[in-house]
Formats: structure tokens, sequence, C-alpha cells
């Protein structure tokens, strides 16, 4: 893998723009940025951290996860979730979106970083075009990864602390989900985090101190594993004109290995599904 970029905090949240390259964000040092072809790095979003999740928005801007979910655009924010939505929750993780434009997105019971994280559980949620949110899913321990399958009737997601990639059977037309079962088991080999999806059916995850991208066919069965130069992959997406560019960002570990979160390339055979970008309702819409 080639590193492209490096120096910064936790990194998350890679999303690939046609025009601006890779998105990303620094969850420790807080921002929003952007890495261009020819290595170029522009502030989109300043000062916000703990952003885990990131999508482009039909209309413009992004939408970011932290304490909150929000559209951010320009100088205007949106607030689409707040913590204060269902009780017991501290903040957002992973998201994505459905073909629709609607956004899944999971929450925390606790900060990742604190003792008692994976002992107060969080969400699976659901924010329609019309903004209205639904809680789908419940006991997840540290959710992070999320991505649909390509026909769109299943959603995985990762479950760092449970140490499993789970997955949802998908209602296309009213976007419920079935209950949660087992995808992937990830045992001695570090913590499923960050995921994206192929065309054909596979499913990339970082797995986090565990030095590399497992993949895995549509059963569920691991392919190959994809090693990294470094401790802590947080997350990976495709980009590229034909998406073969596979992007994975890392973290900054605080003790032994590479201390620095660090963005790296590699071209792979298969060529990642593109997301939708989110197309709730912003106010006055």
């Amino acid at each position: 893998m080639e590193r492209l970029a490096a120096g910064f905090g936790l990194l998350e949240g890679p999303t690939w723009h046609s025009r601006l390259g890779l998105i990303f964000s620094d969850v420790d040092n807080g921002g929003v940025f952007s890495l261009g072809a020819g290595g170029e790095i522009e502030t989109l979003v300043e000062h916000r951290r703990g952003i885990g999740g990131i999508a482009l928005h039909a209309d413009g801007g992004l939408v970011v996860g932290g304490r909150n979910i929000a559209h951010k655009r320009g100088d205007e924010t949106l607030v689409l979730l707040g913590q204060d939505s269902v009780d017991g929750i501290v903040g957002f993780n992973d998201l994505t979106t459905d073909a629709l434009g609607r956004i899944y997105v999971g929450s925390l019971g606790a900060s990742p970083f604190a003792e008692d994280a994976g002992q107060t559980t969080g969400y699976l949620h659901r924010i329609d075009l019309d903004g209205s949110t639904h809680v789908l899913a419940a006991e997840i321990k540290l959710t992070n990864g999320l991505g649909f399958s390509p026909d769109g009737s299943r959603l995985y997601h990762a479950d760092t602390m449970n140490q499993f990639i789970g997955v949802y059977e998908v209602d296309a037309e009213t976007g419920d989900v079935g209950p949660r079962r087992r995808f992937a088991n990830i045992a001695d080999a570090g913590g499923p985090d960050g995921l994206a999806v192929a065309e054909d059916g596979s499913v990339w995850c970082a797995l986090a101190m565990g030095g590399c991208v497992a993949v895995f066919d549509a059963s569920g069965k691991l392919r190959e594993q994809l090693p990294v130069p470094h401790p802590l992959p947080t997350s990976v997406c495709f980009g590229g004109d034909d998406r073969r560019d596979l992007y994975v960002v890392t973290g900054a570990p605080s003790e032994g290995g590479d201390t620095t979160g660090s963005i790296f390339r590699t071209r792979v055979e298969v060529a990642g599904l593109p997301v939708a970008p989110a197309r709730v309702r912003r106010a006055g819409a």
C-alpha cells in the first residue's frame, strides 16, 4: 500500500467525491478534509471533533456524525438527529445511505474511549427523506461500519466489541430491517471497524489493531486479508474513476508501532459500489 498522507490523529469517515477526491475526518483533532489528486489537503469543515461517519448530500455539503447527525453546507448546519432522541446515547458513529438517500447510522451508549465502553449499548437508526427518525435495532455494543449489498436487500453492520459483522434483511420500500444475525465472526485478528461493499457483493472491513483489511465474500467466508503497514486501520472506501482504488485510513494508537494517523491507497481487482448521496429534508424544504 502507498502512503498518501500522514501526521493526523484518529482518521475516520473516508468518502469518495468525484471532484474533491477522498474526504475524511480527524476524530481527535477535529475537522473534515479532502485529499486531492495532487496530494493537496483542503479543510471542508473546521473544528468539529468526533466525526466517525460522513456522507455526501444531494443538495450539496456533507452529512456528518459525532454528537449529532448534521447536514453541513457552507455556514449552514441542520441537525437531523440529536443524541437526546433516545435515552442513554452519547453520540453517533459510522453511517451510510440507501439507494433512495435515506440515512442509516449507529449510536453509541458510551464513548469508545471510555472505560465503560460497550457496557451501555447503542442502536441502529434510520432518517427518512421527510426528516422523521426511527430506531431499527438495539444492543449494539460498539457500532461501526455500515454498508448495503449491491441489490439493497442486506445491510451490513460492524459491531467492534462483539467481534462480528452483523447483517439485516432490508425491506426496500419501507426501509425497515429484520433481526440482526451474524455475517462474519472476527476472532483474534482485531476488531471489525469501518467497511465498504464491492460490486461483486464482497464486504471489505478494516480490522482495528489487526493491521489489515479483511475481505469476505457474500456468504460471509473470509476470502483474503490485505496487510496494512499500520496497526490501527479504522475504515475503508473505494474511489478513483473506476472505483478500484481502495483507500484505508488509520488511527494513532497510544503505544507501539506506527502512531501516526495516515491515508493509504492500493489498487484492487473489483470495483466498489457507489454510495448514493443523502436526500433527507433540509429546513424549509
